[in-house]
């Protein structure tokens, strides 16, 4: 632990480790002793909550309204739909009895059989689709464009904090609509919402692209996705918009009547953004000494920090944190004031450590000189600013940050991002480099899974913007038109 700073071991030591302590350095969440599923403490849950109001607002302006479904899924529902269910059956959580009682050797014991078991939801298709077979009628019920924030289960046996638990938070969305153009108009924009909440406001970059037929979503006609790069150079999948095409509509009679009065099943599709975004957001923008946050995810975007020897000094720097404070609410930039009896030095660490994204500080000397000391997160640089400027500076800070951030992700997936184009190429830049590996694929699944076997990386997607360029399947051979994205992925 030598090499350890303040607890968070580095990055080049140990990655993996060093995202745990990044998360139990910012206060974000905790193991509870559930297996795998975790407790999202209140710095981490006001993340999510930004990511709730942020996300809910350009779900809203499509159309789109909230709705909630129930927790409990009958397991016939999940039968019906049968590439459905074994895509889900391996994660499922059933529930077979009701009721406790006493047994005679004093321990509470599940009383009563339920005729049917249910399924606590891994998502929500298959009730939902039911409930729309008889809300939609006729051609005016279309679309019917609706979302839930929730939580979801799947029983996963390697679980790792946000980015994969147990349980987990989400928003599904689920749209019906009467033609296969609407439904897949649809599909795209959403991805496009997710795409740009993801660059505007975490300052991921994100590459969309269409999953391979063996990576899709089990019951889609296609899948979408958008793929990040963490520092190690794996990849996550950040968020999804499917096409499910009239598959569930079909199985669960989800039909309507159309203007001339024949019956016609509808287009539906689905979409999804969960918890395992600020998993992204920790390993895409932190460094070894903590949490680095974009100013616009940010739930406290400025700490002002009191600093003081005597309780006098601190209250005439306390009074004016207040009044910096308030110029900053009147610009929409939200603070927190840090007037604690407690060292300068603990408390620039701390604030450091859980990401706000600028730091002020005002003492007594800065009060004799109408001037303050504002510090960046993203960089460490200092600016000595006047007063009367102080909140047009921060302004312009956090734009520059977030700016920075953006940019900084950006270059490192450049940097990250080979091309190769043989077998053996493929091999040793996977496991010498890792990062994202642009390979030539015939579209064999066959070839795609043994890549997978021998490698550990898989088809993050076919890229929307990738160029037509013949070559040979970087495996077999065979004839190749467009290039892929292979990666290591969480």
């Amino acid at each position: 632990m030598a090499d350890q700073k303040d607890g968070i071991t580095p990055r080049a030591k140990n990655y993996s480790q060093w995202y745990l302590d990044v998360i139990a350095a910012a206060g974000l969440a905790d193991n509870s002793p559930v297996r795998g599923c975790m407790v999202i403490k209140p710095n981490g849950y006001a993340i999510w909550e930004n990511i709730q109001k942020i996300l809910d607002l350009m779900f809203k302006e499509t159309g789109v309204e909230n709705t909630y479904f129930p927790l409990f899924i009958p397991i016939s529902f999940l039968q019906k739909e049968a590439t459905h269910v074994e895509g889900f059956a391996k994660e499922c959580a059933v529930v077979t009895h009701h009721r406790l009682k006493v047994d005679e050797k004093g321990k509470l014991v599940p009383a009563a059989l339920l005729e049917e078991p249910l399924i606590v939801r891994p998502t929500s298709e298959t009730i939902i689709y039911e409930t729309f077979s008889r809300w939609i009628k006729s051609y005016r019920d279309l679309p019917l464009l609706i979302n839930q924030w929730a939580n979801v289960v799947r029983w996963e046996m390697r679980t790792r904090l946000f980015l994969r638990t147990t349980e987990f938070l989400w928003q599904e969305g689920h749209t019906a609509h009467a033609s296969k153009e609407e439904a897949e108009s649809e599909t795209m924009q959403m991805l496009k919402i997710y795409r740009r909440f993801a660059e505007e406001y975490l300052a991921i970059p994100v590459i969309p692209g269409k999953k391979s037929e063996s990576e899709k979503f089990a019951g889609a006609d296609f899948t979408t996705t958008i793929e990040a790069m963490m520092q190690d150079g794996r990849a996550l999948q950040a968020g999804t918009s499917h096409m499910l095409g009239q598959n569930f509509a079909k199985v669960f009679e989800v039909k309507y009547l159309d203007k001339s009065g024949g019956e016609q099943f509808v287009w539906q599709t689905s979409w999804g953004l969960s918890t395992r975004i600020i998993g992204a957001l920790i390993m895409v923008h932190s460094d070894d000494i903590g949490l680095v946050l974009p100013p616009k995810i940010a739930s406290t975007q400025v700490v002002i920090t009191v600093i003081g020897k005597s309780e006098i000094e601190r209250e005439a720097a306390a009074t004016k944190a207040k009044e910096i404070a308030a110029n900053l609410r009147q610009i929409g930039v939200s603070s927190k004031i840090d007037d604690r009896d407690e060292r300068p030095g603990v408390k620039f660490f701390e604030w450091e450590r859980k990401g706000i994204p600028v730091r002020i500080e005002i003492g007594p000397k800065d009060l004799e000189k109408g001037s303050m000391m504002l510090v960046r997160r993203d960089t460490g640089e200092k600016e000595i600013v006047a007063e009367n400027e102080v909140a047009q500076k921060v302004s312009e800070l956090l734009e520059a940050i977030q700016s920075n951030l953006f940019q900084r992700a950006v270059a490192f997936r450049s940097e990250n991002t080979h091309e190769v184009n043989s077998w053996e190429e493929f091999q040793d830049v996977i496991s010498k480099k890792g990062g994202f590996l642009m390979a030539h694929w015939c579209g064999n699944a066959e070839c795609e899974e043994k890549i997978k076997e021998e490698t550990r990386a898989t088809i993050r997607c076919l890229p929307f913007d990738r160029k037509e360029e013949k070559g040979k399947c970087i495996f077999c051979g065979e004839e190749s038109n467009s290039r892929v994205i292979f990666a290591k992925a969480y």
